[in-house]
Protein backbone atom coordinates (compact mmCIF):
# COMPACT_ATOMS: atom_id res chain seq x y z
CA UNK A 1 0.00 0.00 0.00
CA UNK A 2 1.16 3.10 -0.84
CA UNK A 3 1.68 5.49 2.06
CA UNK A 4 0.90 9.08 2.45
CA UNK A 5 3.75 11.09 3.73
CA UNK A 6 2.78 11.60 7.79
CA UNK A 7 4.68 15.45 8.01
CA UNK A 8 2.51 16.29 5.34
CA UNK A 9 -1.38 17.54 5.82
CA UNK A 10 -3.51 15.36 3.57
CA UNK A 11 -7.44 14.90 3.01
CA UNK A 12 -8.96 11.90 1.03
CA UNK A 13 -11.41 12.65 -0.87
CA UNK A 14 -13.79 10.40 -2.68
CA UNK A 15 -14.46 10.64 -6.37
CA UNK A 16 -18.41 9.85 -5.88
CA UNK A 17 -22.26 11.92 -4.68
CA UNK A 18 -21.32 15.51 -3.89
CA UNK A 19 -17.85 15.23 -5.78
CA UNK A 20 -19.37 16.10 -8.92
CA UNK A 21 -20.59 19.05 -7.74
CA UNK A 22 -18.44 20.61 -4.76
CA UNK A 23 -15.05 19.29 -5.49
CA UNK A 24 -14.00 22.79 -7.26
CA UNK A 25 -14.98 24.61 -4.15
CA UNK A 26 -12.69 21.93 -2.02
CA UNK A 27 -10.09 22.28 -4.64
CA UNK A 28 -9.87 25.62 -3.78
CA UNK A 29 -10.28 25.71 -0.24
CA UNK A 30 -7.88 22.85 0.90
CA UNK A 31 -5.17 23.79 -1.46
CA UNK A 32 -5.36 27.57 -0.40
CA UNK A 33 -4.50 26.15 3.13
CA UNK A 34 -1.68 23.76 1.81
CA UNK A 35 -4.01 20.34 2.63
CA UNK A 36 -2.89 18.11 0.15
CA UNK A 37 -5.78 16.79 -1.78
CA UNK A 38 -5.64 12.75 -2.81
CA UNK A 39 -8.55 11.66 -4.51
CA UNK A 40 -9.76 7.93 -5.20
CA UNK A 41 -9.61 6.48 -8.76
CA UNK A 42 -12.08 6.69 -11.30
CA UNK A 43 -15.17 4.27 -10.58
CA UNK A 44 -14.58 0.49 -11.77
CA UNK A 45 -16.33 -2.91 -11.72
CA UNK A 46 -14.64 -3.43 -8.67
CA UNK A 47 -15.08 -0.12 -7.39
CA UNK A 48 -18.83 -1.06 -7.23
CA UNK A 49 -18.73 -4.70 -6.11
CA UNK A 50 -16.26 -3.65 -3.37
CA UNK A 51 -19.05 -1.74 -2.34
CA UNK A 52 -21.94 -3.27 -3.06
CA UNK A 53 -19.85 -6.51 -0.84
CA UNK A 54 -20.36 -4.27 2.51
CA UNK A 55 -23.92 -2.47 2.65
CA UNK A 56 -27.01 -4.51 2.70
CA UNK A 57 -28.79 -5.11 -0.75
CA UNK A 58 -31.23 -2.52 -0.82
CA UNK A 59 -28.65 0.79 -0.93
CA UNK A 60 -28.98 2.65 -4.02
CA UNK A 61 -25.97 2.75 -6.00
CA UNK A 62 -24.25 5.73 -5.56
CA UNK A 63 -24.01 4.98 -2.01
CA UNK A 64 -22.47 1.41 -3.11
CA UNK A 65 -20.11 3.52 -5.39
CA UNK A 66 -19.18 5.86 -2.35
CA UNK A 67 -18.49 2.80 -0.41
CA UNK A 68 -16.04 1.60 -2.77
CA UNK A 69 -14.14 5.07 -3.00
CA UNK A 70 -13.66 4.68 0.45
CA UNK A 71 -12.09 1.34 0.25
CA UNK A 72 -9.71 2.96 -2.62
CA UNK A 73 -8.70 5.63 -0.55
CA UNK A 74 -7.50 3.30 2.12
CA UNK A 75 -5.30 1.34 0.27
CA UNK A 76 -3.90 4.14 -1.27
CA UNK A 77 -3.19 4.67 2.68
CA UNK A 78 -5.02 8.05 3.25
CA UNK A 79 -5.54 8.38 6.78
CA UNK A 80 -7.81 11.42 6.81
CA UNK A 81 -11.11 10.90 4.63
CA UNK A 82 -13.54 13.90 3.78
CA UNK A 83 -17.30 12.38 4.47
CA UNK A 84 -19.03 15.55 5.19
CA UNK A 85 -22.75 15.13 5.96
CA UNK A 86 -24.83 17.82 4.17
CA UNK A 87 -27.88 17.96 5.82
CA UNK A 88 -29.57 21.09 4.77
CA UNK A 89 -28.19 23.51 1.82
CA UNK A 90 -31.06 26.32 2.50
CA UNK A 91 -33.40 26.62 5.42
CA UNK A 92 -35.93 23.72 5.08
CA UNK A 93 -34.20 22.07 1.51
CA UNK A 94 -32.62 18.77 2.47
CA UNK A 95 -30.72 16.39 1.70
CA UNK A 96 -31.70 12.36 1.37
CA UNK A 97 -31.47 10.59 4.67
CA UNK A 98 -28.49 8.28 3.03
CA UNK A 99 -26.41 11.54 1.90
CA UNK A 100 -27.02 13.02 5.36
CA UNK A 101 -26.08 10.11 7.25
CA UNK A 102 -23.04 9.18 5.17
CA UNK A 103 -20.60 9.33 8.45
CA UNK A 104 -22.72 7.29 10.26
CA UNK A 105 -22.56 4.65 7.66
CA UNK A 106 -19.18 4.72 6.73
CA UNK A 107 -18.21 4.14 10.37
CA UNK A 108 -20.61 1.24 10.52
CA UNK A 109 -19.28 -0.64 7.67
CA UNK A 110 -15.71 0.67 7.62
CA UNK A 111 -13.29 -1.09 10.29
CA UNK A 112 -10.13 0.03 8.89
CA UNK A 113 -8.39 2.49 11.39
CA UNK A 114 -9.37 6.00 9.53
CA UNK A 115 -9.93 9.69 10.61
CA UNK A 116 -13.79 10.59 9.16
CA UNK A 117 -13.85 14.32 8.60
CA UNK A 118 -17.76 14.57 9.36
CA UNK A 119 -18.24 18.28 8.69
CA UNK A 120 -21.66 19.14 9.31
CA UNK A 121 -23.83 21.47 6.83
CA UNK A 122 -27.08 22.34 7.94
CA UNK A 123 -28.63 25.70 7.00
CA UNK A 124 -31.88 24.61 8.75
CA UNK A 125 -30.01 24.91 11.95
CA UNK A 126 -28.86 27.48 13.97
CA UNK A 127 -25.18 28.00 13.68
CA UNK A 128 -24.31 24.68 11.49
CA UNK A 129 -23.58 27.21 8.10
CA UNK A 130 -20.80 27.30 5.54
CA UNK A 131 -17.85 28.69 7.77
CA UNK A 132 -19.09 26.19 10.36
CA UNK A 133 -18.68 23.52 8.29
CA UNK A 134 -15.15 24.49 6.88
CA UNK A 135 -14.38 25.16 10.60
CA UNK A 136 -15.12 21.29 11.22
CA UNK A 137 -13.21 20.51 8.29
CA UNK A 138 -9.72 21.66 8.73
CA UNK A 139 -9.88 21.32 12.60
CA UNK A 140 -7.80 17.67 12.53
CA UNK A 141 -5.02 19.87 10.71
CA UNK A 142 -4.76 22.41 13.45
CA UNK A 143 -6.47 25.21 11.87
CA UNK A 144 -9.20 27.64 13.23
CA UNK A 145 -8.45 30.67 12.63
CA UNK A 146 -11.74 31.82 11.15
CA UNK A 147 -10.55 34.76 8.75
CA UNK A 148 -7.51 32.38 7.25
CA UNK A 149 -10.90 29.77 6.80
CA UNK A 150 -12.75 33.08 5.03
CA UNK A 151 -9.44 33.70 3.07
CA UNK A 152 -9.55 29.96 2.10
CA UNK A 153 -13.45 29.88 1.32
CA UNK A 154 -12.87 32.86 -1.38
CA UNK A 155 -10.18 30.48 -3.45
CA UNK A 156 -13.08 27.87 -3.35
CA UNK A 157 -15.82 29.58 -4.12
CA UNK A 158 -12.95 31.78 -7.26
CA UNK A 159 -12.54 27.99 -8.24
CA UNK A 160 -16.60 26.87 -8.05
CA UNK A 161 -17.31 29.80 -9.69
CA UNK A 162 -15.04 29.54 -12.68
CA UNK A 163 -16.10 25.82 -13.22
CA UNK A 164 -19.74 27.10 -13.09
CA UNK A 165 -19.43 29.89 -15.84
CA UNK A 166 -17.38 27.57 -18.06
CA UNK A 167 -20.63 25.15 -17.93
CA UNK A 168 -23.07 27.42 -18.83
CA UNK A 169 -21.41 28.23 -22.13
CA UNK A 170 -21.41 25.10 -23.25
CA UNK A 171 -18.16 23.58 -22.31
CA UNK A 172 -18.25 19.85 -21.58
CA UNK A 173 -17.65 18.57 -17.50
CA UNK A 174 -14.73 16.98 -17.54
CA UNK A 175 -12.94 20.08 -19.79
CA UNK A 176 -14.74 22.83 -17.67
CA UNK A 177 -13.40 20.99 -14.53
CA UNK A 178 -9.77 20.41 -15.54
CA UNK A 179 -9.64 24.26 -16.69
CA UNK A 180 -11.07 25.25 -13.11
CA UNK A 181 -8.98 23.50 -11.14
CA UNK A 182 -5.52 24.95 -13.50
CA UNK A 183 -6.77 28.67 -12.37
CA UNK A 184 -7.67 29.09 -15.94
CA UNK A 185 -11.44 30.45 -17.75
CA UNK A 186 -12.27 29.53 -21.26
CA UNK A 187 -15.79 30.58 -22.35
CA UNK A 188 -16.84 27.75 -24.73
CA UNK A 189 -18.84 28.32 -28.52
CA UNK A 190 -20.62 26.16 -30.82
CA UNK A 191 -18.62 23.80 -33.14
CA UNK A 192 -20.89 21.72 -34.48
CA UNK A 193 -24.45 22.10 -35.06
CA UNK A 194 -27.18 18.83 -33.79
CA UNK A 195 -29.87 17.53 -35.94
CA UNK A 196 -31.09 16.69 -32.47
CA UNK A 197 -30.79 17.68 -28.91
CA UNK A 198 -31.76 15.90 -26.13
CA UNK A 199 -31.84 16.97 -22.05
CA UNK A 200 -29.78 14.80 -20.19
CA UNK A 201 -31.47 14.89 -16.30
CA UNK A 202 -30.03 13.44 -13.28
CA UNK A 203 -27.84 13.96 -10.31
CA UNK A 204 -23.94 14.58 -10.95
CA UNK A 205 -23.00 11.47 -9.90
CA UNK A 206 -25.46 9.34 -12.19
CA UNK A 207 -24.33 11.36 -15.23
CA UNK A 208 -21.16 12.12 -14.74
CA UNK A 209 -19.19 9.39 -13.61
CA UNK A 210 -18.60 7.46 -16.81
CA UNK A 211 -18.98 4.21 -15.28
CA UNK A 212 -22.10 4.41 -13.74
CA UNK A 213 -23.44 5.85 -16.85
CA UNK A 214 -21.80 4.00 -19.26
CA UNK A 215 -20.10 7.52 -21.12
CA UNK A 216 -23.80 8.06 -22.26
CA UNK A 217 -22.80 11.84 -23.09
CA UNK A 218 -20.08 10.27 -25.30
CA UNK A 219 -22.61 7.70 -26.42
CA UNK A 220 -25.47 10.49 -27.54
CA UNK A 221 -22.96 12.89 -29.13
CA UNK A 222 -21.70 10.06 -31.58
CA UNK A 223 -25.33 9.53 -32.35
CA UNK A 224 -25.12 13.22 -33.55
CA UNK A 225 -26.96 14.38 -30.49
CA UNK A 226 -26.76 17.61 -28.74
CA UNK A 227 -26.56 16.98 -24.95
CA UNK A 228 -28.21 19.40 -22.35
CA UNK A 229 -27.57 18.99 -18.38
CA UNK A 230 -28.85 21.06 -15.56
CA UNK A 231 -24.91 22.90 -15.09
CA UNK A 232 -25.70 24.92 -18.14
CA UNK A 233 -28.89 26.48 -16.58
CA UNK A 234 -28.51 29.25 -14.60
CA UNK A 235 -30.69 29.32 -10.46
CA UNK A 236 -33.51 31.09 -12.17
CA UNK A 237 -34.19 29.27 -14.82
CA UNK A 238 -34.07 26.01 -12.52
CA UNK A 239 -36.40 27.28 -9.90
CA UNK A 240 -38.48 28.22 -13.17
CA UNK A 241 -38.48 24.78 -13.84
CA UNK A 242 -39.24 23.02 -10.67
CA UNK A 243 -42.81 25.92 -10.96
CA UNK A 244 -43.09 24.49 -14.20
CA UNK A 245 -43.67 21.06 -12.89
CA UNK A 246 -46.38 22.65 -10.08
CA UNK A 247 -43.78 21.81 -7.66
CA UNK A 248 -42.11 23.45 -4.58
CA UNK A 249 -38.31 23.19 -3.77
CA UNK A 250 -38.14 20.54 -1.00
CA UNK A 251 -35.00 18.27 -1.74
CA UNK A 252 -31.40 19.95 -2.23
CA UNK A 253 -30.78 18.00 -5.33
CA UNK A 254 -34.13 19.18 -7.04
CA UNK A 255 -32.47 21.10 -9.70
CA UNK A 256 -30.77 18.46 -11.04
CA UNK A 257 -34.57 16.64 -11.71
CA UNK A 258 -37.12 18.51 -11.78
CA UNK A 259 -35.98 21.75 -12.24
CA UNK A 260 -33.90 20.50 -15.32
CA UNK A 261 -36.87 18.79 -16.80
CA UNK A 262 -39.28 21.56 -16.11
CA UNK A 263 -36.85 23.92 -18.39
CA UNK A 264 -36.35 21.94 -20.70
CA UNK A 265 -39.73 20.50 -21.38
CA UNK A 266 -41.15 23.90 -22.24
CA UNK A 267 -37.57 24.86 -24.16
CA UNK A 268 -38.96 24.03 -27.94
CA UNK A 269 -35.05 23.93 -29.49
CA UNK A 270 -34.77 20.38 -27.26
CA UNK A 271 -36.66 17.07 -28.51
CA UNK A 272 -36.31 14.86 -25.83
CA UNK A 273 -36.12 14.07 -22.27
CA UNK A 274 -33.30 11.52 -20.63
CA UNK A 275 -34.00 10.72 -17.11
CA UNK A 276 -31.61 8.45 -15.26
CA UNK A 277 -31.72 7.73 -11.89
CA UNK A 278 -30.60 4.93 -9.20
CA UNK A 279 -32.89 2.34 -8.56
CA UNK A 280 -34.42 2.03 -5.22
CA UNK A 281 -33.80 6.12 -5.23
CA UNK A 282 -37.31 7.06 -2.92
CA UNK A 283 -37.02 11.23 -3.87
CA UNK A 284 -35.78 10.44 -7.62
CA UNK A 285 -38.93 8.20 -7.92
CA UNK A 286 -41.35 10.78 -7.07
CA UNK A 287 -39.83 13.32 -9.10
CA UNK A 288 -39.24 11.06 -12.21
CA UNK A 289 -43.52 10.43 -11.67
CA UNK A 290 -43.70 13.77 -11.47
CA UNK A 291 -41.71 14.74 -15.09
CA UNK A 292 -43.32 11.94 -16.58
CA UNK A 293 -47.11 13.40 -16.65
CA UNK A 294 -45.53 16.42 -17.47
CA UNK A 295 -43.79 15.60 -20.23
CA UNK A 296 -47.12 13.83 -22.01
CA UNK A 297 -48.78 17.22 -21.20
CA UNK A 298 -46.02 19.01 -23.10
CA UNK A 299 -46.05 15.89 -25.62
CA UNK A 300 -42.30 15.30 -25.36
CA UNK A 301 -40.70 12.50 -25.62
CA UNK A 302 -39.81 11.05 -22.37
CA UNK A 303 -36.93 7.62 -21.96
CA UNK A 304 -36.72 6.48 -18.07
CA UNK A 305 -33.59 4.92 -17.20
CA UNK A 306 -33.01 3.07 -14.15
CA UNK A 307 -29.12 1.93 -13.44
CA UNK A 308 -27.60 -0.36 -10.52
CA UNK A 309 -24.36 -2.35 -10.24
CA UNK A 310 -26.31 -5.42 -12.78
CA UNK A 311 -27.15 -2.90 -15.39
CA UNK A 312 -25.97 -4.53 -18.39
CA UNK A 313 -24.45 -2.01 -20.81
CA UNK A 314 -25.99 -3.92 -23.64
CA UNK A 315 -29.79 -3.64 -23.30
CA UNK A 316 -28.88 -0.02 -21.92
CA UNK A 317 -27.07 1.09 -25.04
CA UNK A 318 -30.57 -0.44 -26.95
CA UNK A 319 -32.82 1.56 -25.30
CA UNK A 320 -31.04 4.40 -25.48
CA UNK A 321 -30.62 4.25 -29.41
CA UNK A 322 -34.48 2.90 -30.17
CA UNK A 323 -35.00 6.25 -28.49
CA UNK A 324 -32.85 8.27 -30.48
CA UNK A 325 -34.09 6.41 -33.48
CA UNK A 326 -37.57 7.70 -32.54
CA UNK A 327 -36.64 11.04 -32.11
CA UNK A 328 -34.59 11.62 -35.67
CA UNK A 329 -37.83 9.78 -37.34
CA UNK A 330 -40.33 12.01 -35.53
CA UNK A 331 -37.96 15.46 -36.45
CA UNK A 332 -37.89 14.49 -40.18
CA UNK A 333 -41.52 13.63 -40.23
CA UNK A 334 -41.95 17.16 -38.73
CA UNK A 335 -39.48 18.24 -41.63
CA UNK A 336 -41.49 16.47 -43.91
CA UNK A 337 -45.08 17.85 -43.18
CA UNK A 338 -43.60 21.42 -42.62
CA UNK A 339 -42.26 21.48 -46.39
CA UNK A 340 -44.94 19.58 -47.78
CA UNK A 341 -42.59 17.16 -49.51
CA UNK A 342 -42.24 13.43 -50.74
CA UNK A 343 -41.62 11.67 -47.36
CA UNK A 344 -40.35 8.73 -49.62
CA UNK A 345 -37.80 11.78 -51.48
CA UNK A 346 -35.74 12.52 -48.14
CA UNK A 347 -33.31 9.45 -47.31
CA UNK A 348 -32.93 8.72 -43.67
CA UNK A 349 -30.27 6.96 -42.45
CA UNK A 350 -29.51 6.78 -38.20
CA UNK A 351 -26.11 7.11 -37.10
CA UNK A 352 -25.56 3.83 -35.12
CA UNK A 353 -21.54 3.59 -35.39
CA UNK A 354 -21.12 4.83 -31.81
CA UNK A 355 -20.59 1.52 -29.62
CA UNK A 356 -17.13 1.08 -28.36
CA UNK A 357 -15.55 -2.09 -29.75
CA UNK A 358 -12.42 -1.76 -27.26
Amino acid sequence: MAQAKSEEKVIGIPRAMSFYHNYPFYFGFFNDLGIKIILSDVTTKQTMTEGSGLVVTETCLPIKVYVGHILNLIEKGVHNIFVPSLQSISNKIYNCSKIRGLPDLVRNIIKDDINIIEATLDKSEKKQGLYEFLSEAVKPFGISDINIIKRASKAGWRCYNNFHVMSKSGIPYAKALSYALQGKVIIGSKTKEYPISVALVGHGYNIYDERVCMKIIDKLEKMDVEVCTSLQLSTEQLDEGIACLGNEKYWANEDEMTGCAGHYLKDNKVDGIITITAFGCGPDSLMVERITRKAKQFNKPLLNLTIDEQTGEAGFVTRVEAFVDMLFRKKRASIVNKLNIDENSVPYKPNVEFIETK
